[in-house]
């Protein structure tokens, strides 16, 4: 039997990797959904819609008279959590009112760690119990991902369809113009370095730098998302989704230093955020893409300065544990150096960064 995905936020990180994965174990139709409407491997027919826009988008959706299952991997940042609470809640809720025409079976949330450590605005100022429980109450005060929680969690209801929330870590994995994509930040900052000879220096914490930390790898995410929506006894759970091994960043930070064939300049004694050390990298950048005959693509779209410096930069440990998957049979792992070798690999491969000196990519 053919299922018919609908993938909101099809060409991010986690979308366009979720169209790929559904593509390869076939008998999926799979429809993807973004502002542009681009196309995407994987994707049968694009869509174009401004989910904030709920007249266009709803009557666009109503539509589609075959989606089974749909996979909510977009949101919208705004100017404070009240505004993501609002705008975000209400952007799944017209992607749901919109499908009022399809049989709807189920319904997968992506959402992430700031679930336990809390939204931008009160970033990890607590400290909160690690590893990460699924079963972990609510932190008090505004968080947008309880929003979009609670919007599925009434449909559901209302309804009739099962549901599974996902939050992963630090994602990590191929695809341009992410705003959340830590391996390509640090492939670009690594690039330069190599380039002008700067030390490349791990731009965090401290207690970052030497506490135990997890990442997701996009593909395991789209493993984990399929998984959960066809598999029964998955069902109405919420999931965090890492890789499964852990390490410390003084030690990933070496072997990432090796990759790229520079010496690991580690963690200084005070913080070297990323957007304060390339502040001249809109000027860089474009010397080294001339230099090495790359795709044209500004240091702006390729990197996110800002969301690593969020993530390095914390003063508390983050990882995850993963029992409500182990103990429904999901147990699927991934190797993290390798995620962030692969994305490397793929980056050269696809001429966005030169290849390192005495490195050969087949």
């Amino acid at each position: 039997m053919t299922r018919t995905a609908l993938i909101i936020g099809a060409t991010g990180l986690s979308g366009s990797n979720l169209a790929a994965r559904l593509s390869q174990s076939g008998g999926w139709h799979v429809y993807g959904l973004s502002r542009g409407g681009k196309d995407v491997p994987g994707v049968d027919m694009p869509l174009a819609a401004d989910l904030t826009d709920e007249t266009k988008s709803v009557a666009l959706l109503s539509e589609l008279t075959d989606v089974t299952h749909v996979f909510f991997c977009t949101w919208s940042r705004q100017e404070t959590e009240a505004e993501n609470c609002r705008v975000n809640r209400a952007m799944v809720r017209n992607t749901l009112t919109g499908l009022k025409n399809s049989p709807l079976k189920h319904v997968a949330l992506v959402t992430g760690t700031k679930h336990y450590l809390g939204p931008f605005e009160a970033y990890a100022q607590g400290r909160p119990y690690t590893p990460f429980l699924e079963d972990q109450p609510r932190l008090p005060g505004e968080n947008f991902y309880y929003e979009q929680e609670d919007e599925i969690f009434d449909a559901a209801e209302k309804r009739g369809f099962t549901w599974s929330v996902h939050r992963p870590h630090t994602m990590i994995g191929y695809t341009l113009g992410n705003a959340m994509n830590m391996a390509v930040t640090l492939a670009v900052y690594a690039s330069i370095c190599a380039e002008t000879g700067r030390p490349f220096l791990f731009p965090g914490s401290k207690a970052q730098y030497h506490a135990v930390a997890d990442i997701t790898d996009a593909r395991l995410l789209a493993q984990h998302l399929e998984w959960s929506a066809t598999t029964p006894v998955a069902a109405n759970t919420a999931y965090n989704v890492v890789n499964g091994d852990l390490f410390r960043w003084e030690w990933m930070w070496g072997r990432i230093a090796d990759w790229f064939g520079l010496e690991d300049a580690g963690a200084p004694d005070h913080v070297t955020p990323l957007e304060s050390q390339m502040e001249d990298a809109g000027e860089v950048w474009p010397r080294i893409v001339s230099k090495h005959a790359l795709q044209d693509h500004s240091a702006v779209k390729l990197a996110s300065w800002w969301h690593t410096d969020a993530d390095l930069g914390r003063e508390i440990e983050c990882f995850n544990d993963m029992r409500n998957s182990r103990q429904a049979g999901f147990c699927s792992h991934q190797n993290s150096a390798r995620s962030f070798f692969e994305v490397f690999e793929a980056l050269v491969k696809n001429r966005v960064i030169p290849a390192p000196i005495g490195k050969e990519i087949t």
